[in-house]
């Protein structure tokens, strides 16, 4: 009898858990044991010059060994990508992302935040195959990730972009896959 009980339980959390407890949202797991990423609808959000908020300070080692500072980047336009090489919806956007990278130029800087892959080698094929022109921190703990919270990205909200104007305000964010025209278009909002 008790067992019985149980079920309903049991298949109500399952239905809950799987339809992203209704935020619009989809949760997703991978076969290589990354779990858990919620991929957003792609809505984008940008703010108006007064009310921006400073992003955090971020830095770290590129994939390709490099060391990159968001200090070091002031006065310029910075879109940051969060990314993973086991999210299919970040495999999705890559196209675009280079795409967007490569019609605007070097007057924006480009990085891309690798998160939660465990070893350097998925995160440098995915870079190979898709062509990205920009380099991407390695943060496979999501240390330099955890930075962002107060501009509403979890660690779980992958992909994600954020435009950073020449100030070093947050002008505009999206959670789940961009376009290419999306992203042109935030980053000429934000300039």
């Amino acid at each position: 009898m008790l067992r019985l009980r149980r079920t309903p339980l049991l298949a109500a959390a399952v239905l809950i858990a799987a339809t992203g407890c209704g935020s619009g949202q989809k949760s997703s797991d991978s076969r290589d044991g990354q779990t858990g990423f919620v991929s957003g609808s792609g809505r984008v959000s940008t703010f108006a010059p007064d009310k921006r908020e400073k992003a955090p300070d971020f830095k770290g080692t590129t994939l390709d060994g490099k060391q990159w500072d968001s200090a070091d980047q002031a006065g310029k336009v910075v879109v940051l990508n969060v990314w993973g090489s086991w999210c299919p919806p970040c495999r999705k956007e890559a196209p675009d992302l280079t795409a967007a990278a490569k019609e605007l130029g070097a007057g924006v800087q480009f990085i891309g935040l690798n998160t939660r892959d465990l070893d350097k080698a998925p995160p440098l094929k995915f870079v190979q195959e898709f062509g990205v022109p920009f380099p991407s921190i390695y943060d496979p703990n999501g240390k330099q990730l955890l930075r962002f919270r107060g501009q509403k990205i979890s660690a779980t909200s992958i992909p994600a972009t954020l435009v950073i104007d020449k100030q070093g305000r947050v002008a505009a964010k999206v959670l789940g896959p961009v376009t290419k025209d999306t992203l042109v278009g935030m980053v000429k909002d934000a300039e």
